[in-house]
């Protein structure tokens, strides 16, 4: 399926911003991030809206994957849009919670290229203060002062784009409304929804749809990883060349938003047709397919941990 994104239109320019370099982390600070840690992906948002409305302007795909850094207010979060071209940014989100339990998230920006999560430096941001969002005690939704924000956007660059400028955790969606979303209306956002992950395997046989049903040429693949989020992953024969065909797993609704499902399907890889699919509950632990030629068998990981 082809996903249909917006083009975004930012402004470069060669202005310099006013940036502090972060501070160190108090010591005992509360742990409060916005999100679980983990993968978040509007697939279902993007299908929806390409499925109900293709003629309308289509929401952008966007991934966001929260990572931990070891201290306990701060998290990584890598932007992914998927555009031509592609498009990323990665800030370092500092967490400070008031004594009445309202929120402060202000987004740092890296000063060079930052190590990686495990190896945290915090001097290696700096703080984008007047880009800060802040609910009040017992709010869901954090917003930035959109005009404090705009005044320093020319010195970050492209990267503003997937500058986040509303955030809210709804179970597991995170629902974002990044500084691009300004030209799509005053209500646009992302609905990015936790990617969870199935393993499992795989058999297909070397006959391919054809194959004769007493053909014992089949090739297994044990390692079989896919997330539920328009997670794809391709079938290969036993030295590793393609098959030419892939599975997709994903959490879609159909009838006008009454029947979420679980659906796994099997897709050509030439020009992405479905040959067949299975649904389950989106509660599911388990889901499989078997046409003959190929069958697969897939288990729920362990939830993520915060």
């Amino acid at each position: 399926m082809k996903r249909i994104v917006l083009v975004l239109l930012v402004l470069v320019l060669a202005a310099c911003q006013n940036v502090r370099h972060a501070p160190a982390a108090p010591g005992g600070a509360k742990a409060a991030p916005t999100a679980s840690h983990g993968v978040y992906d509007n697939h279902e948002q993007v299908w929806a809206a390409h499925e109900n409305a293709p003629g309308a302007a289509q929401p952008p795909h966007v991934v966001v994957t929260i990572e931990p850094t070891g201290q306990p207010d701060w998290a990584l979060w890598r932007m992914h849009l998927d555009a031509n071209p592609p498009m990323d940014a990665t800030w370092a989100i500092h967490t400070v919670t008031q004594s009445d339990g309202a929120l402060s998230f202000v987004p740092h920006r890296a000063l060079a290229t930052p190590a990686a999560a495990p190896a945290f430096d915090l001097q290696q941001w700096a703080a984008l203060d007047a880009c800060t969002l802040r609910t009040p005690a017992r709010a869901t939704t954090a917003s930035t002062d959109l005009a404090a924000c705009a005044a320093i956007v020319p010195g970050i660059g492209t990267e503003a784009a997937l500058l986040p400028l509303a955030i809210e955790r709804d179970g597991d969606f995170l629902r974002v409304r990044l500084y691009a979303d300004q030209a799509r209306g005053a209500d646009a956002r992302e609905d990015l929804r936790l990617v969870r992950w199935f393993a499992g395997w795989a058999a297909i046989n070397g006959g391919g749809p054809k194959a004769d049903a007493a053909s014992r040429d089949w090739h297994m693949d044990r390692t079989l990883r896919i997330g539920t989020e328009g997670g794809r992953y391709a079938l290969k024969w036993r030295d590793g060349n393609a098959s030419g065909y892939s599975l997709v797993l994903e959490r879609l609704t159909y009838r006008e938003g009454n029947v979420p499902v679980l659906k796994l399907s099997v897709v050509t890889d030439a020009d992405g047709s479905t040959l067949a699919y299975a649904w389950a509950n989106p509660e599911a632990t388990r889901i499989g397919i078997n046409l003959g030629w190929v069958q697969v068998g897939l288990d729920l990981e362990a939830t993520p941990t915060k």
